[in-house]
């Protein structure tokens, strides 16, 4: 077993040497990107124009139509890299918040139209991407630091060049551009938060390097339990005998090995200011007869976040310390007709993880229970990408990606204490029973994601002559993604109740207690799977022609051809029956899906569009696997169910728009989905304990606005005169159903595999997990290019939704999320200052103090199943370049 963190450092460093041997570097299309987005000139003719003239004169769709959406015949969002600086988001996740249509889910996923992050997908530079979370195949966005990112879209509508795995949407990420100019950028940042910092919290010491966000060897497996995992078997006494009377065991020294003080022990600490610091570089060469551009970009940050709350009648208090390394480089060159692009991403994310909770458990006796862990993150990608005009109108364009994210867990901890009330001597004081098991536990687990991905695109453009121009595009794509997971936990059991279980923790488990007399390390589990293999192949081909049929009205149409192989293998990492590892999961599919859009560009700067399409959603690893998960941050238990069959989801749609100014715009759409076999969480007796199954059917219907608006100042005077106003606003409504009728089967593991009614796990007209009927972005704010100035106020606000389904067996009541509403504010100025330009942002997040809020509604009352105050946090960076 392997239970250690993957150089990801080291795959870059290989994979630079590998871009200069093929010279793969290339012109980032996203620069040309940035002057195709301006609006487009209306032509303007005469009496006297050529029938040729009268001809362009026609096919001219607008004087302000943007050049994306002329192109694109889908209904696709945008955000810029300076609407990325105006908002001030810090990554991609909280930066999509914005788009019409879009909410945040545990600060990371991102949720399309109502629909959870698995009908979602994520491309970097149009390559799918690996995830590091043990839950989801999706890879959670915050990972990406708004600093990597040149260009996000979010394209609401299916067509054929993209994966078939869509039913929300496609959130594709563009690394930042090559330079145009040369530069290198420097800049600082701190931030408080009202609730954190400075604040009395839960902590503990870990190691001295924790801050940088690795440690110094003090969560390192131990080299004595690594060698005995090896051997595949469980590690306890029976495996482990004591060698005879007053020697030292083997499982004695396992025991002895385990990092104990700095780990264990719970203290109260402040938490520091937040702090960032960051850096870019750009250059370009004239590099036999082309142009090389070199982009370099690095940001480090460190901050904390305290959660204060109730969990049901229990009170808690959660600490994090996040720290966050994240470095991109990207080589581009261009010579005629061909440019090449190399991109090498590492991104590292730690989070530091202290809890305590304290109540009254099920036998009224007061608990209290602590936690300490290092959750650690790792994303290493290396990416080519190249295109090649092979005649002026036919162009080959190709990617090829490799991707691995790792997850690793060591030292996962937790110890329940339970306050004496009974006996005289020791009243008050907490112990451990360390006697039947479910006292204490420390868990070593790692994950481990790598896809690999090759496709490539041939573009032909032609005419059928009156103005009547298309494309013709044809496609094949392979992705290989395989993941492999694995936990080991083990307890220290006492074998006679002793007065040591009231002592500190790190002298209860110091090595003077580990001997063969009092405690003994046990291994938790049995004879069944402790983890598990997935994968997913997938080879695809299309083909789509974009076709202006007659003057302003444009079909694109596709055809995506695709084979779908996903596996999941239960693995044995210790038998006692040598019990083959056996496959639990064979989804194998083919899938013919069409789609279709059509543009009517009616008036000179408006558009309507027409879309329809066939998609899938396929399960997620997790869902799929046996072995019981348990997320440290809610202590809620998933185990997988591999009879999970894929979702089939029919799309419709139709949007408005109207780009009646230069930037600016008003848009309006409907849409319609229609999910067969939709794969929903339900609870299994418990709301702790959730399974995953296929409900029958779903619905999905709703309309969105978007609007934006720039005004010249309407107040005379110093201040107002030279700033121009912008008011930006969508609004999405979405309403689901889940369809359940009589006769309506589900099945899981913990029906041993047996069809049950659906009526009983899912109750027909509910609404689709994780869908708010009401999602809304309001910004307003103003720009002053004399004062070198920008202000925002944003205003997000996201209606309840389901966090968790209810058990209809014990009649529990579906965990309802309140997200509720958000205020922000974000101001940037330019100033000279020691002879040099210097940039100053200031950001202050939730002004309004809006708390997170979970509950269930017993007998028409409220129990919060977990609420807190995130309280209000400011921020500033300081920022120059050379």
């Amino acid at each position: 077993m392997k239970l250690q963190t993957l150089s990801l450092g080291a795959l870059l460093m290989a994979t630079t040497s590998l871009a200069a041997v093929n010279a793969a570097v290339a012109q980032d299309q996203n620069q040309a990107q940035t002057a195709a987005d301006q609006p487009a000139e209306a032509a303007t003719g005469d009496s006297n124009a050529s029938p040729a003239n009268e001809i362009t004169e026609v096919v001219v769709r607008g004087k302000n139509l943007p050049k994306t959406m002329r192109r694109t015949a889908e209904v696709t969002s945008i955000l810029t890299s300076e609407d990325l600086k105006r908002t001030g988001d810090d990554n991609a996740a909280t930066a999509l918040t914005r788009v019409a249509g879009l909410s945040l889910v545990e600060g990371k996923f991102i949720y399309v139209r109502g629909l959870g992050e698995r009908y979602s997908s994520a491309l970097l530079n149009g390559a799918p991407l690996p995830s590091p979370e043990p839950l989801q195949r999706v890879v959670p966005l915050d990972l990406f630091p708004a600093s990597l990112l040149g260009r996000v879209s979010v394209q609401k509508t299916y067509s054929a060049e993209y994966p078939g795995e869509f039913g929300g949407g496609v959130v594709d990420l563009q690394t930042v551009a090559l330079p145009r100019d040369n530069f290198l950028s420097l800049g600082i940042g701190t931030g408080y938060n009202s609730e954190t910092t400075g604040k009395k919290t839960v902590t503990y010491f870990g190691s001295a390097t924790d801050w940088l966000g690795y440690d110094d060897g003090a969560r390192s497996l131990p080299d004595p339990l690594r060698d005995a995992l090896a051997k595949g078997k469980l590690v306890n006494p029976n495996n482990y005998p004591a060698t005879g009377a007053g020697a030292t065991s083997e499982l004695q020294k396992i025991g002895h090995s385990f990092t104990n003080a700095d780990l264990n022990l719970l203290q109260i600490g402040r938490p520091t200011p937040n702090f960032s610091v960051n850096g870019s570089a750009g250059q370009t060469y004239t590099v036999l007869g082309g142009k090389l551009g070199v982009v370099a970009v690095a940001d480090f940050s460190n901050n904390w976040s305290v959660k204060d709350g109730i969990h049901y009648e229990d009170d808690y208090q959660n600490t994090a310390n996040n720290v966050s390394l994240n470095s991109l480089l990207s080589l581009g060159y261009t010579h005629g007709a061909h440019t090449l692009k190399w991109t090498g991403m590492y991104i590292r994310k730690t989070t530091k993880f202290a809890a305590t909770r304290d109540g009254f458990n099920s036998n009224g006796f007061f608990y209290r229970k602590d936690r300490t862990g290092w959750y650690q993150r790792e994303l290493g990608l290396s990416q080519i990408t190249g295109t090649h005009a092979l005649t002026p109108k036919l162009v080959l364009d190709w990617t090829a990606s490799y991707a691995v994210t790792v997850r690793d867990t060591p030292y996962d901890k937790f110890i329940n204490y339970t306050l004496d009330t009974s006996n005289a001597a020791t009243k008050g004081l907490y112990f451990t029973d360390l006697r039947n098991g479910g006292g204490n536990e420390t868990a070593f687990s790692n994950l481990k994601d790598v896809a690999k991905y090759l496709g490539a695109n041939l573009t032909w453009d032609y005419s059928l002559g009156e103005g009547r121009d298309g494309k013709l595009m044809a496609g094949v794509s392979v992705l290989d993604n395989q993941r492999d997971y694995q936990r080991r936990a083990f307890e220290f059991k006492s074998v006679n109740d002793s007065l040591a279980k009231y002592t500190r923790i790190d002298y209860l488990f110091s090595d003077y207690n580990i001997r063969p007399d009092f405690l003994q390390l046990w291994e938790t589990g049995s004879d069944s799977p402790q983890a598990y293999k997935g994968g997913l192949f997938v080879s695809s081909y299309y083909v789509k022609t974009d076709l202006e049929v007659i003057p302003l009205v444009r079909v694109a149409a596709g055809l995506r051809y695709e084979v779908g192989k996903e596996r999941n293998d239960l693995r044995f990492l210790y038998q006692t029956n040598t019990k083959p590892d056996r496959a639990s999961t064979q989804i194998k599919e083919t899938y013919l899906l069409p789609s279709g859009t059509v543009t009517w560009n009616f008036k000179d700067d408006m558009q309507l569009r027409f879309g329809a399409s066939k998609t899938i959603g396929r399960p997620q690893f997790r869902e799929l696997a046996e072995p019981t998960f348990r997320e440290a941050d809610s202590d809620r238990s998933y185990t997988g169910n591999p009879l999970l069959k894929d979702t089939e989801i029919t799309n419709l749609d139709a949007r408005y728009e109207w780009y009646y100014g230069a930037g600016e715009y008003l848009t309006a759409g409907l849409f319609h989905k229609t999910l067969d076999k939709p794969v929903e969480t339900i609870s299994t007796g418990t709301q702790l304990q959730q399974t995953f199954v296929n409900a029958p059917k779903a619905n999905i219907q709703g309309f969105e606005v978007d609007y934006k608006g720039l005004f010249e100042s309407p107040i005379k005077g110093a201040f107002f005169e030279s700033k121009q106003w912008l008011v930006q606003a969508n609004y999405t409504f979405t309403d689901s159903s889940v369809k359940v009728k009589t006769g309506d089967k589900i099945a899981f593991s913990r029906t041993t595999f047996q069809p049950v009614e659906a009526s009983l796990y899912i109750k027909d007209g509910a609404k689709l997990q994780g869908q708010s009927d009401h999602l809304a972005n309001v910004q307003f704010g103003w720009e002053d290019s004399e004062a070198k100035s920008q202000a925002t106020l944003l205003l997000t606000y996201v209606s309840e939704r389901i966090s968790v389904r209810g058990s209809g067996i014990v009649g529990d009541p579906d965990i309802m999320q309140e997200p509720g509403t958000q205020v922000d504010f974000v101001w940037r100025k330019g100033f000279d200052a020691f002879g040099r330009g210097l940039n100053f942002q200031l950001e202050a997040r939730n002004l309004t103090g809006t708390e997170y809020k979970e509950y269930q509604t017993i007998n028409d009352k409220r129990v919060y199943v977990d609420r807190y105050d995130p309280g209000t946090s400011v921020s500033v960076s300081l920022s120059t370049q050379f």
